[in-house]
């Protein structure tokens, strides 16, 4: 098992990538600590994962995350809101709200890790692709993915003499509920997930298991030489200049 043994902290495990994440890493030998805001009490669920309810937001939550782990071998960042407003309506409240959790959680809850990872680790942040190219209505959230990748760089060189390895992925467009609600919005669909096929070379959506195969391969030694990397899984959308067959 690529993960035998090791303790690993993941956040955003209720629904969607996190919880794939969750599950991949328990199947492959990790005792994992899933952190979410929508958990309401500390409990232990399965043989090796505990459930550990967690705002990012909040200081006071990311440190008694770290306190429930009897060490740290890994560290998942995935919790993050997403975004879409226009520019010139976006309040600095709306800002402040998703660097915050998108942002700053990251940075926070990375130096309490490292510091509870004496002998090394590995720690991976969840990104996008928004992290390399925006679309309008989403600066806040573009600003702050971008903002992960260079952190990630930046620690993946500052913490290597500690044997820690940095990381991060950028997913493209994933099949989450999240999509799913927003298909039930739309009278007509086909349409609408023609004109995103068409701008993914594979023509598909991701699955959440897809990125947690990923993330539990960073976590693993079989990466060992793999840091400050940012992986774009995305199905080749930011590989494509121009939409294949343009929306009309």
């Amino acid at each position: 098992m690529l993960l035998a043994n090791r303790v690993i902290l993941v956040t955003g495990t209720a629904r969607g990538i996190g919880a794939a994440i969750a599950e991949v890493c328990v199947r492959e030998g990790a005792l994992v600590y899933c952190a979410d805001r929508d958990y309401t009490a500390t409990r232990q669920v399965g043989e090796r994962r505990w459930e550990l309810p967690c705002d990012v937001a909040r200081d006071e939550d990311l440190q008694r995350c770290i306190a429930a782990a009897p060490r740290l071998d890994g560290l998942v960042n995935n919790a993050g809101v997403n975004f879409l407003k226009p520019f010139l309506e976006t309040t600095m409240e709306d800002y402040d709200r998703v660097l915050n959790i998108d942002l700053r959680a990251v940075f926070r809850l990375t130096q309490l890790a490292a510091r509870a990872m004496p002998d090394g680790g590995s720690i991976v942040n969840i990104s996008s692709v928004h992290s390399l190219a925006g679309v309008p209505g989403a600066a806040p959230y573009d600003a702050a993915k971008a903002g992960v990748i260079g952190l990630t760089k930046s620690l993946a060189v500052e913490l290597a003499p500690m044997k820690i390895r940095v990381n991060a992925i950028s997913p493209g467009l994933i099949e989450t509920q999240i999509w799913r609600d927003l298909l039930a919005t739309i009278d007509e669909p086909k349409p609408y997930l023609d004109y995103w096929y068409s701008n993914i070379p594979q023509a598909r959506l991701i699955q959440p298991e897809e990125i947690a195969e990923l993330t539990a391969f960073l976590l693993s030694p079989r990466a060992s030489c793999i840091t400050g990397a940012n992986i774009t899984a995305d199905a080749g959308m930011t590989a494509q200049l121009v939409s294949r067959e343009p929306q009309v």
